[in-house]
């Protein structure tokens, strides 16, 4: 398999200036109030540039045509709609497209920090896999995000950010056109139908700012996604569990990975702290979890390591009562890791004690692994692979 190629984009210093692409409405109507907006007139251009913003996806002022020049002037002299810049894109053999992007420093920060964001593309749907912090505090032993240090929680902004680049790349606002690659696109309306919380970091270490980008995605009045389209996947930060269902309401999925603790304190040493059972007991109380909102319970298959048939009934029991549906994941190799996915014939034994228990257990095929993009593999400190390397990477070994 060919490697990918690397697009180089990165260019000049982000921009000093605050961008108002991803920024929540109580924030716009800051802004505006700071760029002289009367008090009786907030209201009204909040609502223009809120739909300006996140319908049509405007990257300059001077397309509002119907906001009065004198405020369009008022505007650029003081903001932009500046998305973050990308450093570098790269699009595997499957359509899978990952984006290293870096974001403006703060003023404590030495260097300006960067995340990694990957689109998903199918026939009928696709997904995009956004990141909360810049970094991970979780150390899980199979990730290669967990080799990063936490840097620094994502600002509402930028995690809302990420949502409009992607459309911005892939051509989905309205009237705009695809990228020319000739890469998988969906054959849907929307280019982007999901949007999973599966990227960099911990996202319930991270609530406030997460619940307010989710608000603005699900805004019908703006980008519009079903909460049901939305999924926030979750080491087991126990005690944020049943406020975001409340909160947020959107669906959960449980990075879980073993069915023991001393298994899991291993792979997610978060477990150490709130273990299986703690855990198995917010989701049995998760608010609105039915047979129609099913929670998600994502499982990596690492050979020798979890994938026995006596932990796939483990699993079954332990997920007794529960309305859930198994992600079974083929490990996706990194560059030094000491896990292997389980072999193929492994993985099928294993749905099939899953499935005859009355549980959807679709395998994930692996997506990306090409370019560093599937799940398991991102991290911002991007690593120079020789082609060799990559290609043993999308071979799986």
């Amino acid at each position: 398999m060919t490697a990918a190629p690397l697009i180089k984009i990165a260019t000049d210093e982000p921009a000093a200036k605050l961008s108002l692409a991803g920024l929540t409405r109580d924030r716009l109507k800051v802004a505006l109030a700071a760029a002289g907006v009367p008090e009786k007139q907030l209201r009204m251009r909040v609502g223009q540039l809120w739909s300006w913003i996140y319908v049509r996806g405007v990257t300059r002022f001077e397309d509002m045509t119907d906001v009065s020049k004198d405020l369009r002037r008022q505007l650029e002299e003081l903001y932009t709609l500046d998305r973050p810049e990308i450093v570098s894109e790269q699009i595997s053999v499957d359509g899978t497209r990952k984006w290293l992007l870096r974001l403006p420093k703060r003023g404590h920060e030495a260097r300006a920090p960067e995340i990694e964001t990957v689109y998903i593309p199918e026939s009928d749907r696709g997904t995009l896999c956004i990141s909360s912090q810049v970094g991970c505090t979780l150390n899980c032993s199979f990730c290669h995000t967990g080799t990063q240090k936490l840097v620094r929680n994502l600002e509402t902004e930028e995690i809302v950010a990420q949502i409009m680049l992607a459309r911005d790349r892939i051509g989905d606002w309205p009237g705009a056109k695809g990228p020319d690659d000739g890469r998988l696109l969906p054959q849907s309306e929307r280019k982007i139908t999901n949007v999973v919380l599966m990227g960099m970091g911990e996202p319930l270490y991270n609530f406030d700012n997460v619940k307010a980008a989710m608000d603005i995605a699900s805004d019908g009045e703006g980008l519009s996604l079903s909460k049901r389209r939305i999924t926030l996947s979750t080491s087991g930060v126990v005690p944020e569990i049943p406020r975001w269902g409340e909160e947020a309401d959107t669906m959960l999925a449980i990075s879980l990975h073993a069915t023991n603790d001393a298994l899991r304190d291993e792979l997610v040493p978060l477990n150490r702290k709130y273990p299986i059972a703690e855990l198995m007991e917010a989701c049995r109380n998760y608010p609105g979890l039915s047979n129609a909102r099913r929670i998600t319970f994502e499982y990596v298959m690492l050979k020798g390591v979890n994938d026995s048939l006596a932990e796939a009934r483990a699993l079954v029991r332990l997920l007794s009562g529960i309305p859930a549906k198994i992600n079974l994941i083929p490990f996706n190799p990194w560059p030094n890791t000491r896990y292997e996915c389980s072999d193929w014939e492994t993985i099928e034994r294993f749905a099939d004690v899953v499935n005859r228990a009355g549980y959807a257990s679709p395998v994930r095929t692996p997506r990306g692994r090409d370019i560093l993009a599937a799940c398991g593999q991102l991290r911002s400190e991007s690593l120079k692979l020789s082609a060799s390397e990559r290609n043993a990477l999308s071979q799986g070994g």
